[in-house]
Order: C-alpha cells, then structure tokens, then sequence
C-alpha cells in the first residue's frame, strides 16, 4: 500500500529554496536506467532540495510511456524515503493527464506537477475545468505549470487558489506584470514559483513579486555553482550573483538558445561532462553536438571557479 501523500500545508511549505528536477537517465540504448536513477537522486538529496520533481520537463516526460512513468515514480518514492516530498510530472489532454496522475498516487507521490495540455489550446472556463477534473480524480495536492497553452487568467488563478490542493503557480511564462495581477487577485494564497528555463537568470525579477523559490536544472549537474547563487540571493550579495551570472548562467543561456531541445540536452551533456552520465536524451530532442559540449565544459568549469571564488570570500 503506498504511503499517504504529503498533507498540502505541508508541501506547500516544502516549496522554497531550490527545487530540484531530476533527469530520467536512459542506457545507450534508450532503455531506463533505474540503478544511475537512483544514484542520481541520491546526489540531488545531497544538495537539499526543498522538494525533488519526478518525470517532468528535465526529465523527459513527454518521451516516456506510460508504464515507464509509472516505474520512475516509484522508483523516486522509494530512493527517497520521505527525506523530502517528490513530485510526478503529470500532462496531456484531460483524460491522459487523470491516467497519470492516478497511476503517479498508486506509486506514492506526495502531489503533481500539471504540465499544460499538449497542443490543444482551449478558453479560461476550459482550463479551469481541466485542472478541476484533475483535483476531482486523486487526493494528491497539484501545481499547475503555467507556460505555452496553459496561461491562466489572474481570475482563474483566483478560482484555483480556493482550493487548498492548489498548493503553488509555477510560471514558465514570463510575464511579471500577469504574475503581479495574480499575486493581488489571490491576495498571496497561490504561492508563486519561478520555473523559467535556466531560472536564475530572472531570479530579481521574480523575486519582486513574491517568487523566491526555483526550479534549478543547474542543480542537477553543477550543484555546487547551483547553491553557491542561491546563497549569494539569500543574503543579497549582488556582487557574487553578477559574478556567477556573468561568467556561467548568462553564458550557458546562450548556449541553450541555440538549439532547442538544449533546456534539457545541456542537463545530461553536463552530467557527463562531470563524470555522472545519464546516458542520451530521446527523439525527438537530440544529443549536444561535440562542438557544444566542448563550450559547455568550458562554462562549467568557468562557474565552478566563480563558485569557489565566492566560498573563498
């Protein structure tokens, strides 16, 4: 019988800090890798996450079968243990989302990341019925992720946060004015959190309307440059967060606009860069080119050095 899911003030209040999104490692062939999965969470716990998301984008969500969703939910719910609360990612049309998000409770996850409906592009009303048949179907706590065909209205938004199983916004969007307009509306009941790709890059920006906390694919495979900016945005040093972006995240954002499909490739490229592969990413995203790969090892060891620099100081 699987445990029973996180009580949604609790996981509510697990959401701060970094969150960490684990890559789904895959052998040479393609195949899961479950035993380089567990020792990929277990060098993310090590980093203190605030929580650990499962299946989602980073974690190639859209390449696994249903059955393999499933394996790596439960896979994650018993490598972790409890030691901090993990996150399925769940999506697709409303019916498909409901499949995976009951198979995502079978196997013990403490709530869901809603990734937006595939393709389809629907009005408020159908959104908002999308992500209620979603709270209807399960007992587990949900974050809608905000992004491409699931942009809420401030209205919306406002009707989700009555519920207390809506536990946080995650943004991918980008639009602060529409995050301010949501933050009144819910009269900050929604907790907001910054899950744009490489996210420290708009931390400020985020952070001045209430959204402190954020998904960090650095985390995965730089932790130490990861934690280092962190900190430096806890205790409000400028000058370490200027270095870092200066001399890693802006770079490795450019980086990442060349190619798409890079938000994720450039994840497992770095991992094995730092000698903890998780083998290829699948169709239809594609392998960092050499040439790339080349220049991303050069970044890391750019930010590495700024990290130590600012341990140092």
């Amino acid at each position: 019988m699987p445990p029973s899911p996180a009580e949604p003030a609790a996981l509510a209040a697990s959401l701060t800090g970094l969150l960490g999104f684990p890559v789904t490692p895959f052998t040479d062939t393609a195949e899961l890798d479950l035993p380089r999965f567990e020792e990929h969470l277990d060098d993310m716990l090590q980093t203190g996450p605030g929580a650990l998301f499962v299946a989602c984008g980073t974690g190639e969500f859209a390449s696994l079968t249903p059955e393999e969703h499933r394996i790596v939910v439960r896979t994650a719910v018993a490598r972790v243990g409890g030691a901090v609360p993990v996150l399925a990612g769940v999506g697709g049309g409303t019916r498909v989302a409901r499949e995976y998000l009951l198979a995502a409770e079978d196997e013990g996850a403490d709530g869901a990341l809603v990734l937006p409906p595939y393709l389809q592009v629907g009005p408020q009303a159908g959104l908002l019925s999308h992500y209620r048949e979603l709270l209807g179907a399960t007992a587990l706590s949900l974050i809608p992720y905000q992004r491409a065909t699931a942009v809420l209205a401030p209205e919306t938004a406002a009707e989700l946060a009555r519920s207390e199983r809506i536990v946080a916004l995650k943004d991918g969007h980008g639009d602060i004015e529409l995050l301010q307009r949501i933050r009144t509306v819910t009269e900050g009941r929604l907790p907001l959190l910054n899950g744009m790709p490489t996210a420290e890059t708009s931390v400020r920006a985020y952070r001045a309307v209430g959204a402190a906390a954020y998904s960090s694919a650095v985390l995965a495979f730089a932790p130490a440059v990861a934690t280092a900016f962190f900190a430096a945005c806890e205790r409000g040093d400028e000058d370490v967060q200027h270095e870092l972006l200066r001399e890693f995240y802006v770079p490795l954002t450019d980086l990442r606009n060349t190619t798409p499909g890079y938000a994720v490739a450039l994840v497992k490229a770095g991992l094995e860069i730092r000698g903890r592969s998780a083998g290829p990413v699948r169709p239809p995203l594609a392998d960092v080119s050499p040439e790339h790969k080349a220049r991303l090892g050069r970044i890391i060891d750019r930010g590495l050095a700024a990290a130590r620099s600012a341990e140092a100081a």
